[in-house]
């Protein structure tokens, strides 16, 4: 079968910006050296072009999941563009394809069933889909957004300006362009690149999968520290709509502290949250196949399924009543200020019910480890 034509400007720009980040930058540090100013640049523009594509290109406007302020829109487009990762809408409309159509190998742009090489970068270096240049019908939305046409309009000037010029401005003011144009341009670059690539490639291939297996995305807290928070993938895939890629405060998503941070001082609105009940459900339910399969082994296994299979819809009621108690509660606080008769004997019921489900999470848990008092 014939391949696909190359697409030789994608390949010039990795072999440049490889070769320059592998070869010129450590011979550079090793024989002139690199001025402390310059490291912290190239860091802070590391950060502000990756999570310019993590915040922008892939919350904001691929899966809407909050709203910006023009000018938040605007920084974001213009570091997505100097993170070179093609415009806001040619990266959105690939990426809602990926999640469409995910691990199809006709259809997912860069679908991880082909490979890990294919999915980290492979899929930009030949015509896989000639048409995704042309067809942006699953964009209608950021199409009448004014900062995305304009990127994709100016995407190549924005591109130069915000590679070339800024970084060599920087470089003029601290008194060495080139110095600072090749850690802070293209080294940063590279890393960028390679960091943003392992969201499509690593995070399809290693990690846990405790939300869904329907797919092959997974989580991994190493992959969120070098990926600005994307690592917790299996979430993502499951519950694409949320803000936060990391629920958990202790699980590291610099981009949703960096969403929330904007919407304290007003310049993000209309956060999205999955409700917390729909989280704890995918989860047990990923819990019961996997005890499910493990268990199907053992010589007793019709019983210990029976138990398991028992326990777990004893968890669905209880957590279904506890969450159904704490929406009361909070529509009842909403209303009035006043610990009221009504709000008390509500606010009794939720604990009762809250410390239900704490027990049965309990033995829902030793029933994951198959400890002997429920063996």
């Amino acid at each position: 079968m014939k391949k696909p034509p190359l697409i030789l400007t994608n390949i010039l720009v990795f072999i440049i910006t490889g070769a320059i980040a592998l070869l010129a930058v450590p011979l550079w540090a090793v024989t002139m050296g690199f001025e402390t100013s310059e490291v912290v640049v190239a860091v802070i523009l590391f950060y502000f072009t990756g999570m310019s594509i993590t915040a922008g290109y892939h919350r904001l406007w691929s899966h809407k999941t909050y709203d910006a302020n023009i000018v938040v829109r605007v920084i974001l487009a213009i570091g997505g563009a100097m993170a070179l990762q093609n415009s806001i809408l040619h990266w959105a409309s690939d990426h809602r394809i990926h999640h469409r159509h995910v691990d199809d190998n006709d259809k997912d742009p860069y679908s991880a069933k082909k490979g890990l090489w294919f999915a980290h970068i492979g899929w930009m270096l030949r015509e896989y889909q000639t048409h995704r240049y042309a067809d942006y019908s699953n964009c209608r939305d950021l199409q009448k957004d004014p900062v995305v046409m304009w990127q994709h309009k100016y995407y190549l000037p924005i591109v130069l300006v915000a590679n070339f010029g800024i970084t060599g401005l920087l470089g003029w003011i601290n008194g060495d362009i080139l110095s600072m144009m090749l850690v802070a341009g293209v080294f940063r670059l590279f890393l960028v690149h390679h960091v943003t690539f392992f969201i499509n490639s690593l995070a399809h291939f290693w990690g846990s999968q405790p939300f869904t297996d329907k797919n092959s995305a997974r989580d991994n807290g190493i992959l969120a520290f070098f990926t600005f928070g994307e690592g917790y993938h299996n979430y993502h895939h499951i519950f694409e709509y949320d803000y936060r890629n990391g629920i958990h405060w202790w699980q590291f998503d610099p981009t949703k502290w960096l969403i929330r941070g904007l919407s304290f001082t007003g310049l993000a609105h209309n956060l999205r949250r999955v409700p917390e009940e729909r989280i704890e459900k995918a989860r047990a339910a990923m819990q019961l196949q996997k005890a499910s399969a493990r268990l199907s082994t053992q010589p007793n296994a019709d019983e210990l399924l029976s138990k398991v299979q028992h326990e777990y819809e004893l968890l669905m009621q209880k957590m279904s009543a506890y969450y159904a108690a704490k929406k009361r509660l909070m529509n009842v606080r909403k209303r009035s200020l006043k610990r009221s008769v009504e709000r008390l004997e509500i606010d009794f019921h939720y604990k009762e019910l809250k410390n239900a489900l704490a027990l049965q999470k309990e033995k829902w848990l030793r029933l994951q480890s198959l400890s002997p008092q429920f063996s």
